[in-house]
């Protein structure tokens, strides 16, 4: 058991600081603020269309430290609207085969673009992130209506839910298709689609 102590779990000094340290948070969690990545608050983001409002998840309830809570948002109708914007956009980053599942690679994109979307404008980037999803969502789409082989497109609203999930996937992938065969990463592509879309 000395062993496993040791060069496992670190010593035992280690492990009582760390369940201290935990026991200290647990105390003090009521005056804690979450802050995303321990550096931006969400206390001061808002979104200014009123018909996405309850469909961007970026009030203090909906705050995280890190945009990986392993939720199961699928499970129900809408649940995922209930998501954190920035966790919504950490997941529509793991496109195409190679990328499904590499979520902890996704959020340091999302981390470093965070910090370039900070240091290019000077601002909450939640803010600019709920903005950019705000003016990416069209708002009228076309569908296919007929029968047998006649086929003509009828002009329809979006939904609210829809806008937000189309405003994510074309951020990304605009950002994807940039940052392929191209000196700049994609942290970087990433806040160029974020800032130009806000």
């Amino acid at each position: 058991s000395s062993f496993l102590s040791r060069s496992h779990f670190g010593s035992r000094d280690q492990l009582g600081c760390s369940v201290s340290g935990a026991v200290m948070a647990e105390e003090i969690g009521s005056q804690v603020e979450v802050k995303l990545f321990g550096k931006w608050a969400y206390d001061d983001v808002s979104v200014s269309d009123l018909s996405l409002v309850d469909y961007i998840a970026c009030k203090p309830e909906h705050a995280v430290f890190l945009p990986h809570s392993a939720g199961r948002w699928q499970k129900k109708r809408f649940r995922k609207s209930l998501c954190p914007i920035v966790e919504r956009l950490v997941c529509s980053l793991m496109m195409h085969g190679r990328n499904t599942g590499k979520k902890v690679k996704a959020v340091r994109i999302v981390m470093h673009t965070m910090e370039i979307v900070h240091l290019l404008t000077d601002k909450n980037p939640i803010q600019v992130l709920v903005d950019a999803v705000k003016n990416g969502a069209p708002r009228e789409d076309s569908t296919r209506i007929g029968k047998g082989g006649t086929v003509r497109r009828q002009a329809v609203d979006v939904s609210p839910l829809r806008r937000v999930n189309q405003a994510l996937f074309f951020i990304c992938t605009g950002a994807r298709n940039s940052a392929f065969r191209n000196i700049k990463s994609i942290a970087e592509c990433l806040a160029d689609e974020i800032m130009n879309c806000a």
